[in-house]
């Protein structure tokens, strides 16, 4: 597998449709401008969607790519090593926060456990039969993963994005359930931008004290020594640097692109992997919407090489997609707005032509006068 394949399968949302969205938006009742950046993803969505007016987001879900990184082991996150089993059975149990507003906004919720650190009877068939391997490697000293299994991963990654865009999924929000993972997702976008371990390093979402970061920025920097060499290869950065989890999103995230079917990223991790797809398909990142600020400054570094701009900015760090899934509203609300707000009356749009007109006339002659 070549992951440079993606750019001749991927194609920019349809130009000429967001132009006649555009033009429709100049048509409505609401003064252009007044609706802010609503207006700009209204007509985004008409040109994913290749329709005018925009459709209705109706069918969104949100996607969890669940997985350990053996990193975790050196004690650069809020919580234990191998704790991500913890994190998918809140979600399942409907106590963690995304589950909470997953069930408030009516998503339906996907975890796919790529890379868990924990027996598989503990958890529904449906989450674990995927599963790549036993949590991925520390990737300060060995490899994440051997390049079989990143091309697995990715395979996977590709296989669910198909699954969801069958099955009529029209937006997805993206999240991960991992430990470690913001560490292995440092030390990717700190790879690809160019910089050193001390400006990527964050606190992650559950938060560290000032000893775990340094321990965590000592982990990206013997990481980065790593991937520096395979920088040439996404598919074996991955396997260096990334996790079973990350290379599943990263392919995901690609063939979401080929589907044509929009998704709205959440923290570091996902950003990291959109990075990643980018370096193999540079239209890939006109199909996402970054939805939060996460306080990482790996995901500002990532979003801004993407001209990716986020929605929103409310200080959310617990991750898990809940910073993703607070942006879907948002985006449905732009889409009601695009479709259902009335145009203005045929004479009311030519009387302000007309006005236009004998304004432009007028100070015509005044130049005229004046010289």
């Amino acid at each position: 597998m070549n992951l440079d394949d993606f750019s001749d399968l991927i194609q920019r949302p349809d130009g000429g449709v967001r132009r006649d969205a555009e033009e429709r938006r100049e048509r409505l009742a609401v003064p252009p401008g007044a609706l802010g950046r609503l207006d700009e993803l209204g007509e985004w969505l008409s040109a994913a969607q290749q329709s005018v007016p925009v459709k209705a987001v109706e069918q969104p879900r949100l996607v969890l790519f669940a997985g350990d990184h053996g990193v975790a082991e050196l004690g650069v996150s809020g919580r234990p090593a191998g704790g991500a089993y913890e994190l998918v059975r809140s979600v399942l149990d409907g106590s963690s926060p995304v589950a909470v507003l997953a069930r408030r906004f009516s998503v339906p919720t996907r975890i796919v456990d790529v890379s868990l650190d924990c027996d598989p009877e503990l958890l529904p068939e449906s989450v674990v039969r995927h599963r790549v391997r036993r949590g991925s490697g520390r990737i300060d000293v060995e490899d994440a993963m051997t390049a079989e299994e990143a091309e697995q991963a990715i395979r996977l990654g590709i296989a669910i994005a198909d699954e969801e865009a069958d099955s009529g999924t029209d937006l997805v929000v993206l999240g991960d359930l991992s430990v470690g993972g913001t560490t292995a997702a440092a030390t990717l976008v700190a790879a690809l931008c160019g910089t050193d371990a001390s400006v990527v390093t964050g606190r992650g979402g559950a938060g560290i004290d000032d000893l775990a970061w340094m321990r965590k920025c000592a982990a990206v920097r013997d990481a980065l020594r790593r991937a520096r060499p395979v920088l040439g290869d996404q598919m074996e950065l991955l396997a260096t640097s990334g996790g079973a989890d990350l290379a599943a999103m990263t392919g995901f995230l690609l063939q979401s692109a080929v589907r044509r079917m929009p998704v709205i990223l959440d923290g570091v991790v996902s950003a990291a992997c959109a990075l990643v797809a980018q370096r193999a398909a540079f239209r890939a990142p006109d199909w996402w919407l970054a939805g939060q600020v996460s306080g990482e400054p790996a995901q500002s570094k990532a979003l801004d090489r993407m001209a990716l701009t986020p929605l929103l900015d409310h200080g959310v760090t617990v991750g898990e997609g809940s910073g993703a899934l607070l942006a879907l509203p948002l985006v449905q609300a732009a889409a009601a707005l695009a479709a259902e707000l009335p145009e203005r009356e045929p004479e009311k749009a030519e009387d302000a032509e007309a006005e236009n007109e004998e304004a432009a006339e007028a100070e015509d002659a005044a130049a005229v006068d004046r010289a």
